[in-house]
């Protein structure tokens, strides 16, 4: 049997509606609850979890073999593991380092740090777009750029 291309049927979409009016407020309810902390984008982990809960959110919603309150339990228990590793990650300064990153200095004083841009991965012309986006037409010997634990280059310039 051959899954049809634009419409299967109303069941179909009824089961989309009703699930998406649950789940939805299901999530806010327990983003509410958790926290401002569960939807950061302090580092990579946390933008995981935030990538995660949409998708797992999309799976409720659209697939017919994930019943709704499997769903909700799954985006609880995700929530609660972020919660729980970020509460860990407060009180323990080893735990911490296990899943963060630090900021890593890219530009100093106008001179590339080329040994940390190379372990970074990040080029000359993403430090030019990042100078360029802070008013800045190059480096001079008064600038700065670091790379933050949530991906994003600031520029600091010295007066």
């Amino acid at each position: 049997m051959e899954n049809p291309i634009f419409f299967d049927d109303w069941a179909g979409i009824g089961r989309i509606v009703i699930t998406g009016l649950l789940a939805y407020p299901a999530l806010i309810l327990m983003l509410r609850i958790s926290g401002k902390r569960t939807l950061s984008k302090f580092n990579a982990f946390d933008f995981i979890v935030t990538i995660c809960l949409g998708s797992m959110l999309s799976s409720i919603i659209i697939t017919k073999s994930v019943p709704l309150v499997e769903g909700v339990v799954a985006l609880a228990l995700l929530i609660v593991l972020q919660f729980a590793i970020t509460w860990l990650s407060v009180r323990s300064p080893a735990f911490q380092s296990l899943i963060k990153s630090n900021p890593t200095l890219l530009v100093h004083r106008g001179v590339y740090q080329e040994k940390a841009m190379r372990t970074e991965r990040v080029s000359k012309q993403e430090i030019a777009a990042a100078l360029h986006a802070n008013g800045n037409a190059e480096t001079s010997e008064r600038c700065c750029v670091v790379l933050e634990t949530d991906g994003s280059l600031n520029v600091f310039t010295a007066a």
